[in-house]
C-alpha cells in the first residue's frame, strides 16, 4: 500500500529496525514462527516457555514502540485528511463538523442571525481534565512519539530538499534509538503534584492556543455568511479534576489542593506575560505615525505605578501601546490585577486601535486572541472541581452531629430521620462545633480542604468549580454538604434567604440511583431549604451522569439506556421546577465507560436536555490524543462546538421513542442486565478472573496516585473501580463491558413482540441514539478477538470461554440484524481495515502476556521484580496496540 498513512507507518518502522539489536528481531521471528506452529487455537503454544526474559521483554519493547509509531501515524494522518477537506471546502460546502457546517445548517434550517447569535449565546461547553490513570505511557516516552509525528509531517513536504530528508532519516533513527534506550514503565508511581504538572501541561499548552482558534472561527463563519462580525461570547471553558478529585484516594489532601490552586495561577500569568511579550513585538505603533485615543493615555496615566512611569520607559515615549503593555506585566508579576481588570485593559487596547485607524488589528491577530484567552481561562487556568464519596460525608456528619448533641446515632437512622434532623439544623446559622475544636483526622481532613475553597473563593470565585458527591443515592446525600458548608462558614441562611458560593452537583453513578434520580432531585425541589439553595445559585442545579460504575454495575445496555432515560426524565423535571439545568457527563475512554465519539454522544442525546450547556470529563489516554497536536486539538473541539450548535438549534420537547419502543428497551434493559450479572455473580467467576487476567497487575501499574480500589482494602468486584475492570477485559481482548448482555436482551425483546426487530431497523436507519448504542457496541465487538481470549481462560474456566463466546455469537446477530451488514464494521471500514492490520502484532503481545501470566502464578512473587516488570511491560504494549486502557 502506498497511501500515506502506511508510507509513514513503513518509514517509521524501517527506522526502527535500523537501530535495534539483531536479537530482538530474531526474537519477533521466533515467537512469530511458535503461533504459527500452534497445535490448539485455544491456547498459546507450549514453546513460548521456553523463552529467556530478555528475548520476551525485547520483542514487548519492539512491538510496543511499533504501535506508538502506527498510532502517531494515524494521528498524523487524521490531521492530513482534515486538512485537505479543508482546502477542497467553501462557504456553501464547508469542511463536515466544522464551525462553519453548522452555521450553514442553521442557515439552511432558515434560523436568520438572530437566532444564530442566540444559539451561540447559550453555548456554556465545559470539559474536565481528571487525573484518572488510563494513560500509561511517561511524559518523556510521548515527547519523543511527539518527535516522530513531526518528522512524519516533514514527509509530507513537497519542497523538502534531500538534505533535509536527510536529516529527518538521521533524527528518527536518534529518536528511536533514545526510545529503545527509555524505559516504558515509571520506576515510581505518579503523586498528586506530578499529576496536576501534567493536566497543566495541557491546559497551558495546547488547548490554551486552541481555545482562541475556536472563536476565529465562529467569527469569521457568520462574517463569511451574514456579512457581519459579532463579539461571541466565552463558548468554551475549562475545569479540573486534578488535586481536587479525593474520592477514594488519601493522596490529595487540602494541601495538594492549595497547591494546584497555587501552580495553576502561575501558569495562567506565565501564559499571559507570554502573550503580552508577544504583543509588544506586534504593537508598535507610535504616536507619530496614528492619532492616539485620549482613553488609552488616561489609562496609562491612571495606572502609573512605582516602575511604571514614563521616566522608566522613556525608549517607549512615543509607543503609548507597548507602554501600556508594560504597565500589565508589571501588575501580572506583582499580581495586583484582577482578571476582570486583564479583560478590561485588554479590550481598551483593542478599542485603541480601532480608535486609531487600526481596524485590523481589532478584528483579529494576536490581541484579539489574547482578550479570548483571559475571558476564558481568567487568572486561575481552569476552575478546580471538589469531588468526594458520600460515605464520606456521611461519616463527617455523624461526628460533627454528636460532639454537637443534635444526634449520637446518625448513621443507624433511615433516609427520613437522616433528611429531618439536615434540614432542622439547615435552618439555622448556628454551628455544630467551634473552631479548633478537636475532630478526627477524617473530619478535620474534610474541614481543612473546605477552609481551601473557601480562601480560594474569597481570592478569586472563578478558581473553585464544584462541588461534587460521588455514589449519590438519597436527598440526604446532597443536605449532608450544605451542612458540612455551613459548618466551614460558605452556607449561611437569613429569613429563609441563603448564600453559598458553590454549586453542589449529585453524581448518580449506580443503574438503580440513575433510575430513582428523578424522584430525588424532585423531592429536594420540593423542600424549602433546597429551593433557598436553588436561588442562592441563580435557579441552578448541575447534575452529573455516572458511566463508568453503572456500566460496571449492570452492564452495557442497562446503563446505556438508564442514562438516556434519566437524561430525558431529569430534564423535564427541572424544567417543572423552573431549574437551569446543565448536565455533567463523567465519560471514559472506552465504548463501556461512555468513551467514543463525544459530538455523536451530543446529537444523539434527548431533545430536551438540549439546552447548550454541556459539562464531561477527559481523561489519561484521551486527552493525550485529544491534544497530542494542535490540528487534533481543533479538530476535537470543532467537533464539540458543531454538534452542541445544532443540537442546541434543533431542541424541543418530544419524547425520543414511542410508549411501546420504551417498554421494549426497558425489557432489553432489563434482561441484559440480567444477563449480564448472571456471568460476573457466578460462582468461581472472581477468582478466574484476578488469576488469569492482568487486573491485579494493572493496580500495580506506576500511572497515577489512586488505589485500584476505593476501599484501599483487597481487590473484589465491588470495590475494584471501573478504569482496572474494563482495562483487563481490553487487555484479554474480550471488552466484555462494552457489550456483554446485548445479545439475550434483545432476543428475548424480539420474541415477546414480532414487529420490535422491524422497528429497530428503522430507527437505527434513522440514526440519533439508537444508532450511537448500537455502533458503540460493534466496535467493541469488533475489537473483541475470542481465540485470544480463551488463552486466558479455557483451561482454567471453559464455561466462561463458552458464556462470553454464547453471548458474543447471539448479540453479533443482533447488531447485523439491525444493521443490515454482512459483518461488523462495515460501516466504518477505515476502523475495520485498522483492527485487521493491527490484529496478528497484538495476538503476539497476548501470548507473551499469557505465558508471563502463567509463570506468576506457578513463581509468584518469587518471580521477582524482573517477572513483574515484565508482566506491565505487556500491559503496556496491549495498551498501545488497543489504542485504550480504561
Amino acid at each position: 500500500m502506498h497511501d500515506p498513512l502506511h508510507r509513514d507507518i513503513s518509514w517509521s518502522l524501517e527506522r526502527l529496525t535500523e537501530v535495534e539489536p539483531d536479537a530482538i528481531r530474531e526474537g519477533i521471528a521466533e515467537v512469530r514462527g511458535m503461533l504459527r506452529g500452534a497445535e490448539s487455537p485455544g491456547e498459546p503454544p507450549a514453546a513460548l516457555q521456553t523463552l529467556d526474559p530478555e528475548t520476551i521483554r525485547g520483542v514487548l519493547k519492539h512491538l510496543t514502540i511499533q504501535f506508538h509509531l502506527r498510532n502517531k501515524a494515524e494521528q498524523v494522518h487524521i490531521s492530513r485528511i482534515n486538512r485537505m477537506r479543508e482546502c477542497g471546502a467553501t462557504r456553501e460546502h464547508p469542511r463536515a463538523e466544522s464551525v462553519g457546517d453548522a452555521l450553514e445548517m442553521l442557515a439552511r434550517e432558515g434560523v436568520d442571525l438572530d437566532g444564530v447569535v442566540d444559539v451561540i449565546g447559550r453555548l456554556d461547553i465545559e470539559p474536565t481534565l481528571t487525573a484518572h490513570p488510563t494513560e500509561s505511557r511517561r511524559r518523556s516516552v510521548i515527547r519523543k512519539q511527539a518527535r516522530m509525528a513531526n518528522l512524519m509531517r516533514e514527509l509530507d513536504r513537497e519542497d523538502a530538499t534531500p538534505k533535509e530528508r536527510a536529516d529527518a532519516v538521521r533524527d528518527a533513527r536518534r529518536t528511536l534509538a533514545l526510545l529503545l534506550a527509555t524505559d516504558e514503565i515509571r520506576s515510581q508511581r505518579l503523586d498528586v503534584g506530578d499529576e496536576v504538572r501534567n493536566g497543566i501541561h495541557h491546559l497551558a499548552g495546547v488547548i490554551w492556543d486552541a481555545v482562541p482558534e475556536i472563536h476565529r472561527d465562529l467569527v469569521e463563519g457568520i462574517a463569511a455568511r451574514w456579512g457581519t462580525r459579532i463579539e461571541p461570547p466565552v463558548l468554551l471553558r475549562y475545569r479540573t479534576w486534578i488535586g481536587g478529585d479525593r474520592d477514594g484516594n488519601p493522596n490529595v489532601t487540602s494541601s495538594f489542593t492549595r497547591q494546584t490552586l497555587a501552580e495553576m495561577r502561575r501558569a495562567a500569568r506565565d501564559r499571559h506575560l507570554d502573550s503580552l511579550e508577544n504583543l509588544q513585538d506586534v504593537l508598535s505603533i507610535s504616536d507619530r505615525r496614528v492619532e492616539i485615543p485620549e482613553d488609552l493615555l488616561r489609562a496609562i496615566a491612571t495606572d502609573d505605578g512605582p516602575d511604571e512611569g514614563r521616566e522608566a520607559h522613556r525608549h517607549l515615549e512615543h509607543e503609548p501601546f507597548r507602554l501600556r503593555i508594560v504597565q500589565l506585566q508589571n501588575r501580572l508579576r506583582r499580581e495586583d490585577i484582577s482578571p476582570d481588570e486583564l479583560v478590561e485593559a485588554l479590550v481598551g487596547l483593542r478599542t485603541a486601535a480601532a480608535g486609531a485607524g487600526l481596524s485590523t488589528v481589532e478584528e483579529s491577530g494576536p490581541l484579539v486572541d489574547a482578550i479570548v484567552q483571559a475571558r476564558t481561562f481568567g487568572l486561575h487556568l481552569a476552575a478546580l472541581d471538589v469531588r468526594q464519596h458520600s460515605r464520606v460525608h456521611e461519616s463527617c456528619v455523624d461526628e460533627l452531629l454528636g460532639k454537637g448533641g443534635v444526634a449520637s446515632d446518625y448513621l443507624a437512622l433511615g433516609e427520613e430521620a437522616r433528611c429531618a434532623i439536615l434540614l432542622a439544623e439547615l435552618g439555622s446559622s448556628r454551628p455544630l462545633v467551634g473552631r479548633g475544636f478537636e475532630l478526627s483526622e477524617r473530619t478535620r481532613e474534610m474541614m481543612d480542604t473546605l477552609e481551601e475553597i473557601r480562601q480560594a473563593i474569597r481570592q478569586d470565585p472563578a478558581s473553585i468549580g464544584s462541588y461534587i458527591v460521588s455514589m449519590a443515592h438519597a436527598e440526604s446525600d446532597l443536605l449532608e454538604v450544605l451542612l458540612l458548608l455551613r459548618e466551614a462558614g460558605m452556607w449561611t441562611i437569613e429569613d429563609g434567604k441563603v448564600v453559598c458560593p458553590i454549586d453542589v452537583v449529585p453524581l448518580f453513578e449506580t443503574v438503580d440511583d440513575l433510575a430513582t434520580a428523578t424522584t430525588t432531585m424532585a423531592h429536594l425541589f420540593a423542600r424549602p431549604i433546597y429551593a433557598a439553595q436553588l436561588e442562592a445559585r441563580g435557579r441552578f442545579q448541575e447534575i452529573m451522569l455516572g458511566y463508568s460504575d453503572s456500566n460496571k454495575d449492570g452492564g452495557y445496555w442497562a446503563s446505556t439506556w438508564r442514562l438516556q432515560v434519566a437524561q430525558d426524565r431529569l430534564s423535564r423535571v427541572c424544567a417543572e421546577a423552573g431549574v437551569a439545568l446543565r448536565f455533567f457527563h463523567g465519560r471514559g475512554g472506552t465504548v463501556a465507560r461512555g468513551g467514543g465519539r463525544a459530538n455523536r454522544a451530543i446529537l444523539s442525546s434527548p431533545p430536551v436536555s438540549r439546552n447548550g450547556r454541556i459539562r464531561f470529563t477527559e481523561q489519561g489516554e484521551v486527552i493525550s490524543f485529544r491534544y497530542a497536536m494542535p490540528p487534533l486539538a481543533h479538530r476535537h473541539l470543532e467537533q464539540i462546538v458543531h454538534a452542541m450548535t445544532v443540537a442546541t438549534a434543533n431542541a424541543g420537547d418530544s419524547a425520543p421513542w414511542s410508549d411501546r419502543f420504551f417498554d421494549s428497551m426497558e425489557t432489553v434493559a432489563a434482561v441484559s442486565r440480567s444477563a449480564y450479572r448472571e456471568l460476573v455473580d457466578a460462582d468461581g467467576f472472581w477468582p478466574v478472573f484476578v488469576d488469569h487476567s492482568p487486573v491485579l497487575h494493572i493496580g500495580d501499574l506506576p500511572i497515577a496516585s489512586r488505589p485500584v480500589s476505593r476501599s484501599g482494602g483487597g481487590v473484589v468486584f465491588e470495590n475494584l473501580r471501573a478504569i482496572p475492570w474494563v482495562f483487563a477485559w481490553t487487555q484479554m481482548r474480550a471488552n466484555v463491558p462494552g457489550w456483554y448482555g446485548l445479545g439475550t436482551g434483545f432476543s428475548v425483546a424480539f420474541a415477546e413482540d414480532p414487529d420490535l426487530e422491524e422497528a429497530c431497523r428503522v430507527a437505527y436507519s434513522e440514526g440519533a441514539w439508537f444508532r450511537a448504542f448500537i455502533d458503540n457496541a460493534q466496535q467493541e465487538m469488533a475489537r473483541a478477538r475470542l481465540d485470544v481470549a480463551d488463552w486466558y481462560l479455557q483451561d482454567a474456566a471453559p464455561w466462561l470461554s463458552s458464556a462470553i463466546r454464547k453471548e458474543f455469537d447471539s448479540a453479533r446477530g443482533v447488531v447485523l440484524s439491525i444493521t443490515g451488514q454482512a459483518e461488523l464494521l462495515d460501516n466504518s471500514p477505515v476502523i475495520q481495515r485498522s483492527i485487521a492490520e493491527r490484529n496478528p502484532d497484538t495476538d503476539l503481545i497476548n501470548a507473551l502476556q499469557v505465558e508471563l501470566l502463567r509463570r506468576w502464578r506457578v513463581e509468584g512473587e518469587e518471580g521477582g521484580a524482573e517477572l513483574q516488570s515484565l508482566i506491565m511491560l505487556s500491559v503496556n504494549a496491549l495498551a498501545a496496540a488497543m489504542q485504550s486502557t480504561g
